[in-house]
């Protein structure tokens, strides 16, 4: 057992019973107090903990780190950097220090009080600067729904899809954290019984539940990462909302694939969950049939069971639950993904995001985009308030959430939310 996942582990921090961050997740955010600029920082419960201030009183001078180019940084590339020993080093650090048993920090006063700071009082930024971006096309109950509804039930499949991870790059520089409010893009869309497209806001505007996973260490152009060591180069994962526009995707995806649809935004949850806080919950993914060809083959739990949902809230209304889902439906693990990504020689950087593509469950309940949910619309969703959605409305606040949880821990990765106000 990797000792800072010890289940029995308490915290002098208070912590709620059904919080997502108890001890065990130590996920890694930039903060920005109140009168102070941008750094790392950690989380226990509703404390947000400022790891330069734990530098600046030497907690983290046994682990050899130039604490000046790591922890004072306004972005957490430099200590993703650091690699994955670094990382277990940092967190078990975090985890003798705020266990209940240790009084180190408990009883330097000074050091405590300029720490430990109410997550209110502290604005969360974005916590890494994204060099690439790749979406996958992971679940094949999506893949599948999408392929009933654009094509047919008989070829709902495109050949390719089950011999490796489908995905395209995607548009780095619109991804932003949780609370930041995307406007309704505007492009081209075919209307209906029409010859000629016409520019305009979208009318369709779609979430899409997914997550991401985040690189932390690099690749050489023209090296291939083997499926074993995919783990590696893997830092976190965090809660993924690749917001669509439908009617523009549908005129301009042939033949390259999504452009101006999905690059008008994306937002993702502030604080990066470690792989290594989430290792109590791997689980074996679906049975992949026929079997992949052997650079995508690996045995054993390469999975996570990760319970996901999404809401929505009208302007000054009552919030719905659209649906829940669960990150172990996906066909395609992120040990794959990446093992297919660099098979070609392309080369991989620290802060790199994956998005996994939208994650459906079997059941309509656990579709992860309102496409699926209302079946384009054809099913509007009723909403607690009265009144209904087929798609999503201008002032609607999407809501993500996600956690795991077994029967002795829970570890969760809070909220990812935006507002989709009207086109500029």
């Amino acid at each position: 057992m990797i000792e800072a996942n010890n289940p029995e582990l308490k915290s002098w921090i208070e912590v709620e019973p059904d919080s997502d961050f108890p001890i065990q997740n130590l996920p890694f955010g930039i903060i920005r107090p109140v009168h102070g600029d941008p750094r790392p920082a950690t989380r226990i419960g509703n404390i947000a903990i400022d790891l330069s201030v734990l530098a600046d009183f030497g907690f983290f001078d046994h682990l050899d780190i130039d604490d000046l180019s790591v922890f004072y940084q306004p972005i957490l590339n430099p200590l993703m950097a650091l690699g994955k020993p670094a990382w277990s080093a940092i967190r078990k650090t975090l985890s003798d220090l705020f266990r209940l048993e240790s009084t180190e920090l408990l009883q330097n006063e000074e050091a405590r009080n300029l720490a430990l700071i109410p997550v209110e009082d502290v604005v969360m930024e974005m916590p890494v600067m994204v060099g690439d971006y790749t979406d996958f096309y992971s679940s094949i109950e999506h893949a599948t729904n999408v392929g009933v509804m654009f094509r047919d039930p008989a070829n709902a499949l495109f050949p390719n899809w089950k011999h490796l991870p489908v995905g395209y790059h995607g548009r780095s520089s619109s991804i932003v954290v949780s609370g930041t409010n995307i406007h309704r893009p505007k492009g081209q869309t075919l209307p209906k019984d029409a010859s000629k497209p016409v520019l305009g806001s979208s009318k369709l505007v779609d979430f899409e539940l997914e997550m991401a996973f985040i690189t932390g260490k690099e690749s050489k152009l023209g090296e291939s990462i083997p499926i074993e060591q995919t783990e590696e180069y893997i830092f976190g994962m965090v809660l993924f909302n690749d917001l669509s526009a439908r009617d523009i995707q549908k005129w301009e995806y042939v033949p390259l694939g999504p452009f101006l649809a999905k690059s008008f935004g994306s937002v993702i949850s502030p604080w990066i969950v470690t792989m290594e806080a989430l290792q109590p919950f791997r689980v074996e993914g679906p049975k992949q049939d026929p079997p992949v060809l052997p650079y995508l083959k690996s045995e054993g739990k390469d999975n996570y069971d990760i319970q996901l949902e999404v809401s929505l809230t009208p302007d000054n209304g009552a919030e719905t639950t659209l649906c829940r889902s669960n990150y172990k439906y996906l066909y395609w693990s992120v040990k794959q993904q990446l093992a297919h990504q660099t098979v070609n020689g392309c080369n991989i950087r620290i802060g790199d995001m994956y998005g996994s593509g939208t994650i459906s469950g079997p059941s309509p309940d656990s579709y992860g985009s309102m496409l699926e949910l209302s079946w384009q619309g054809t099913k509007p969703i009723s909403l607690n308030e009265g009144g209904d959605r087929k798609f999503i409305h201008d002032n609607d606040t999407i809501t993500m959430r996600g956690h795991c949880q077994n029967n002795r821990l829970r570890i969760g990765f809070g909220e990812c939310l935006t507002k989709i106000l009207p086109a500029n």
